[in-house]
């Protein structure tokens, strides 16, 4: 044993090595027992470190690194999540809810610090991590179709405010708490704050377009800006005298505007989400000591009141803004459920002011408490309200487009077939064959020659001659299925951007392409051409893997995960072929075990009007089964059907929700049947 622990401490790769098992193992250990994959990684920290079996100590030099990125890219990550964009729709709304939640909030915990005997500077400090909130409950919202809900998106824009400001009085603390007080340093220190701010959100935003407009596709060059951008951006924060996740965060959202909702941002909020952030909460259950936390929570006071003072003071924020904007119950008890889960900024902040000397390790411990309760709460509640709210509204969906076809209707409905692999050629260009024929469009199928520097080069002549090959074949195949074929020839040094760029010139309605196996390390990290035409593309992408010809599906099944308005194009997709077919068309919708009646029956109205927004003739079969495996019923399901069709969605679940995206990947990884992934544009 005790050869075990020198190792641990004196040799970096070892301990890499252990923390690498620990991240890997003991989520997934939790997750079997439904408790937080989190959760475990604080257990597992207090279990090895120095209160345990001792095999860790917080200052060794590897988790001291690893740690420390991992603070920092919490915090970055939360600014690279905050949606700009419907910010902007209700600014002045999301400011006022997002002062009301931050100020009473902040006054209720300078309350409670005062109460315990903190000094002002550390009972200001306790006020803000009661002002800062995670919408970790935005994944619900998301299956339910209402990220658009008005009180939603004055929560979630709300969010820039009270982090932003938590962050500063953060700041502002440890900058008083490092030196003597007086009115001058504070007047600087607030100035050179806003000065970098302005610094790092304006400027950073302005280089980091001009770098990724210059570096076109090349998106391991783009992580690497990122990546750049984020540290420089928290050792500048450092350099004028505040904390670095200050410059973190203020990163995130410069970047924000620049990363989008494309693929450079999934591997950056990937690589972090499996490393770095992992390894700063095993760090944090590294400086916990359990004599000392079972203290704290048993004296139950300080803990209590930190609970109950930010829940009342969340509460009333959320009471004020229904008051003020005329909002139903179910808005305001989902406004509360949005902002009441404290995690990233709360904790990485206390962090900070515990390793400062602001905070007692009774805060630390209570506010471990705190951010257990609320990030189990807050969900909770956020469902509640969702099923409260979709049931007040008549309908989920919105009259928008339901179809492939443009909003106008004055262009001929486009299938773009990207031609690379002839074994399957023929069934892709049947399926799109079909889909095209139904809606009187034409096929375009597309060849793209990659060709770099030098085009005269004999590998660009042997592309061209590959490509006209696979498109002559391609003709021939479109006219025995009596359907216009409109060969194209791209040449471009990248092929996702070959295909969204023709994709767009010709006006498509639909790109059908044949699914490929991600493989190798560069294509795990940044993707391969799947990926980047699913992110760039601005009609829908079906991904097909057929085991059998498209004329011969007689049994469909869709499984939908939630009520969007773009989940009608999957049934309408799906009606598609079975028209051409005289197939039948089964809708699934999997929800919990403990569902209502009443409540099944709501979720078969919603299905069904997403059958009439798809215009959808015959009427299909409507399946709404309770399972809480969502994955194996899927696969059960699917085993009596030909096809199997899965909407896919770009924008990502937030921190710890299931999103659809890892239920189709794991579907497509057992599935039997013919499968289509329809990737729907932003």
């Amino acid at each position: 044993m005790d050869v075990v622990i020198t190792l641990l401490r004196e040799e970096p790769i070892v301990t890499f090595a252990f923390l690498l098992g620990i991240i890997l193992v003991v989520p997934i250990l939790f997750e079997w027992m439904r408790l937080p994959g989190l959760v475990g990684l604080l257990f597992a920290g207090v279990l090895f470190g120095p209160n345990g079996l001792n095999f860790f100590d917080g200052d060794t030099p590897t988790i001291k690194l690893l740690s420390d990125v991992g603070v920092v890219y919490l915090l970055f990550v939360a600014g690279l999540e905050i949606d700009l964009e419907q910010f902007r729709q209700t600014k002045h709304r999301s400011a006022g809810f997002g002062l009301l939640t931050f100020a009473i909030p902040m006054l209720m915990g300078t309350m409670v610090g005062r109460l315990f005997g903190f000094g002002w500077n550390a009972a200001i400090l306790v006020g803000s991590l009661f002002a800062s909130h995670t919408p970790l409950g935005y994944p619900i919202v998301s299956r339910f179709g209402l990220v658009r809900n008005e009180a939603v998106l004055v929560t979630i824009g709300g969010t820039i405010f009270t982090d932003i400001a938590s962050l500063l009085v953060l700041a502002v603390c440890v900058g008083i708490h490092a030196g003597e007080f007086s009115l001058t340093s504070l007047v600087i220190l607030l100035g050179s704050l806003l000065l970098y701010a302005a610094a790092i959100l304006f400027g950073l935003d302005w280089v980091g377009q001009e770098f990724f407009r210059r570096s076109g596709e090349d998106e391991g060059n783009q992580f690497l800006f990122v990546l750049l951008a984020l540290f420089l951006a928290a050792l500048g924060a450092q350099v004028i005298g505040v904390e670095k996740i200050v410059g973190a965060f203020l990163a995130g959202l410069a970047v924000n505007d620049v990363v989008r909702e494309g693929p450079v941002k999934e591997k950056v909020v990937f690589v972090g989400s499996v490393l770095f952030i992992p390894v700063f909460f095993v760090d944090v259950g590294l400086l916990l000591d359990l004599p000392v936390f079972l203290k704290t929570v048993s004296s139950f006071w300080l803990a209590a009141s930190i609970l109950l003072g930010l829940s009342l003071s969340k509460l009333l924020a959320a009471f004020i803004s229904k008051w003020l904007y005329r909002y139903s119950w179910a808005q305001m008890v989902m406004m509360f459920s949005l902002s009441l889960p404290q995690v990233a900024a709360t904790l990485a902040a206390t962090l900070v002011g515990y390793r400062v000397g602001l905070l007692t390790e009774g805060v630390l411990n209570s506010v471990i408490v705190l951010m257990l309760v609320t990030a189990t709460a807050g969900p909770i509640l956020t469902s509640r309200a969702a099923n409260q709210m979709m049931q007040q509204k008549e309908t989920v969906v919105e009259p928008e487009l339901p179809t492939f076809a443009s909003r106008d209707g004055s262009d001929p409905f486009a299938v773009v077939v990207p031609l690379a692999n002839p074994e399957t050629e023929t069934d892709l260009l049947e399926m799109a064959a079909l889909v095209a024929r139904h809606e009187g469009g034409y096929l375009v199928p597309l060849s793209i020659a990659t060709a770099h520097i030098h085009m005269d080069a004999p590998s660009l002549e042997t592309s061209l001659q590959h490509s006209q090959f696979l498109l002559q074949r391609a003709v021939e195949l479109a006219q025995q299925w009596q359907v216009e074929a409109r060969p194209l020839i791209r040449i471009d040094s990248h092929v996702a951007q070959g295909i969204s760029h023709a994709t767009r010139e010709q006006k498509a309605q639909l790109i059908v392409m044949g699914w490929s196996e991600t493989s190798g390390l560069r294509a795990r990290l940044f993707g391969n051409v799947i990926d980047s035409v699913l992110w760039a593309s601005h009609c829908p992408v079906a991904i097909a893997r057929l085991r059998q010809s498209p004329s011969k599906l007689r049994h469909i099944l869709v499984a939908l995960e939630n009520f969007r308005t773009q989940s009608a194009r999957s049934v309408r997709f799906a009606q598609i072929l079975a028209d051409v077919n005289q197939a039948q068309v089964t809708l699934l919708h999997i929800c919990q075990p403990l569902t209502s009646e009443s409540q099944k029956e709501w979720i078969q109205a919603q299905l069904m009007g997403l059958v009439a927004v798809g215009r959808v003739s015959a009427t299909p079969d409507i399946q709404v089964i309770c399972h809480d495996d969502v994955v194996k019923t899927i696969l059960q399901t699917a085993q009596s059907f030909d096809l199997l069709v899965l909407p896919s969605f770009r924008r990502r679940n937030r921190r710890g929700g299931l999103s659809m995206s890892s239920i189709t990947t794991q579907v497509l990884q057992r599935v039997s049947c013919s499968v289509v992934m329809l990737g729907e544009p932003l």
